[in-house]
């Protein structure tokens, strides 16, 4: 009987898989605009997206594409915006509460989430703030149109917004002020082109949370009226301020009378001599910063 030998070979197939390529990651970093006042700090946000997965399995071709944020899913509903045919939070960026329309050149405010607490709108093109623009969003905590080109802000525009407490409307067009929410701790209209005839005489007083007024780079004529005792910080600076009262910051009738809460005032850059005015700063802790001689 012969002997069969048979040689076998075995053969190992690896199959060669292309591995998913790597989840891309872009870091946001957002720079707070400086003004006289600091109007919160805001910390870098990051948000990552989801690569492209495309897998062929004989005929089918299957594509998972995700886009993940950092806020609710609901947000990525908003309707379209009024200047572009994008959702807001696809042109803008919402993160938990906060909006930040941010150098897109938008000429109207877009719509928000439902739940926006922060809008950040700044170095855009927007000429007008209408009453429907906040209409439904009360929630609102921060508003920021710095830089904007705001010549125009419609009655009631702020009205409802009764959690309101910092708004900022410095470097725009404005030459009168809107009715401000009774709750604003802080409020900035720097470098616009208001006159005193743009301020109503009550429009401060009913702001008994006031601290911060920022009006400074502007063509007021006179100090306004009425200012609330809260007020800690007032600029004035480089107005076209000529006079002064006795009863602008104190009470004439009242030599008793201190503003214990006041420890800053600008007034330099106004074709005024303080120092022909010391009965106006009697009821003051520390002189405004201005020209005496």
């Amino acid at each position: 009987m012969e002997t069969l030998q048979a040689t076998f070979f075995l053969f190992v197939f690896v199959p060669l898989v292309n591995p998913a390529p790597p989840l891309q990651q872009e870091s946001l970093q957002f720079y707070e605009y400086d003004t006289d006042v600091s109007m919160g700090s805001l910390t870098q946000q990051d948000y990552e997206m989801q690569s492209k997965d495309m897998r062929k399995d004989g005929t089918n071709v299957s594509l998972d594409t995700s886009l993940i944020l950092q806020s609710d899913d609901s947000q990525l509903d908003v309707p379209p915006t009024k200047d572009t045919n994008l959702p807001t939070c696809l042109l803008c960026v919402c993160l938990s509460g906060s909006v930040y329309c941010e150098e897109i050149d938008i000429e109207a405010v877009p719509p928000l989430p439902k739940e926006t607490a922060y809008l950040y709108a700044r170095f855009n093109k927007i000429k007008r703030i209408a009453a429907s623009d906040f209409a439904d969003i009360t929630t609102l905590r921060r508003i920021d149109f710095s830089g904007n080109r705001i010549e125009e802000i419609e009655d009631g525009a702020f009205s409802k917004l009764l959690l309101l407490e910092e708004l900022s409307l410095a470097e725009n067009r404005l030459v009168k002020l809107p009715v401000l929410p009774p709750k604003l701790t802080t409020f900035n209209a720097n470098q616009n082109r208001i006159k005193s005839r743009g301020i109503k005489a009550n429009a401060f007083k009913k702001l008994t949370n006031l601290a911060y007024l920022y009006l400074g780079h502007n063509a007021l004529e006179s100090v306004p009226l009425n200012l609330p005792e809260s007020l800690r910080i007032l600029h004035l600076q480089y107005n076209n301020i000529t006079t002064i009262t006795d009863d602008t910051f104190c009470k004439s009738n009242n030599t008793r009378y201190i503003r214990t809460r006041m420890d800053e005032i600008r007034m330099e850059g106004n074709p005024i001599v303080l120092a022909k005015h010391v009965n106006a700063f009697s009821c003051l802790r520390m002189l405004p910063v201005g020209t005496y001689y």
